[in-house]
């Protein structure tokens, strides 16, 4: 090898070395900001996010190492969900993954562009979480527990198995449920 191919193999690494330095330095840990309903210390909780951090170790993401959790349970009080997704966004998560209607209408009221991924969330459209099922759009997307519009099958199902059943009552709190109107009315 000449030494004008020498001198530009190593000109070459040396021009691209920096960029594959920053490639591996950029691999910082990501943040993932988790708010449920429920106490952080539920034992279904605890269970949840044990088995969330086992799966986001199998794509290669761990908790301390190149991701970390920040885990709030609001045991069910309004107050705690506005305080707890305020606090969440001031930390500029990755994405935050959110368990319930209100927690998800608290981060919703909080942060229009971080990306949030509900579950265990009842009429997501009725709610104006999302524009659609098929097509959320916006930052928020996840998963519905019941869809409104089934009410009149369960009755219709009821009915069928118990056909003596005169009265139904449906019971709710309406500051967790904000969607049993809707569901009350279909």
């Amino acid at each position: 090898m000449k030494r004008r191919e020498v001198i530009k193999l190593i000109g070459g690494v040396a021009a691209f070395w920096p960029l594959a330095v920053g490639a591996q330095q950029r691999d910082e840990a990501r943040r993932i900001g988790v708010i449920v309903n429920v106490t952080a210390d539920d034992p279904e909780a605890q269970a949840s996010l044990a088995a969330f951090k086992q799966a986001m170790q199998q794509f290669g993401w761990s908790d301390g190492r190149n991701l970390q959790i920040d885990f709030r349970g609001t045991a069910g009080d309004p107050e705690k969900m506005q305080a707890f997704a305020k606090e969440l966004v001031a930390l500029k998560p990755n994405m935050i993954l959110s368990r319930s209607t209100p927690v998800t209408a608290a981060l919703l009221r909080q942060t229009r562009t971080i990306p949030i991924v509900f579950t265990v969330v009842s009429d997501p459209v009725g709610e104006h979480f999302v524009e659609s099922l098929a097509r959320p759009g916006g930052n928020a997307t996840g998963f519905t527990n019941v869809e409104s519009t089934l009410t009149g099958k369960w009755l219709e199902l009821l009915k069928e198995v118990a056909p003596r059943v005169k009265r139904v009552a449906f019971i709710f709190n309406p500051k967790l449920a904000p969607a049993a109107a809707r569901t009350i009315r279909a």
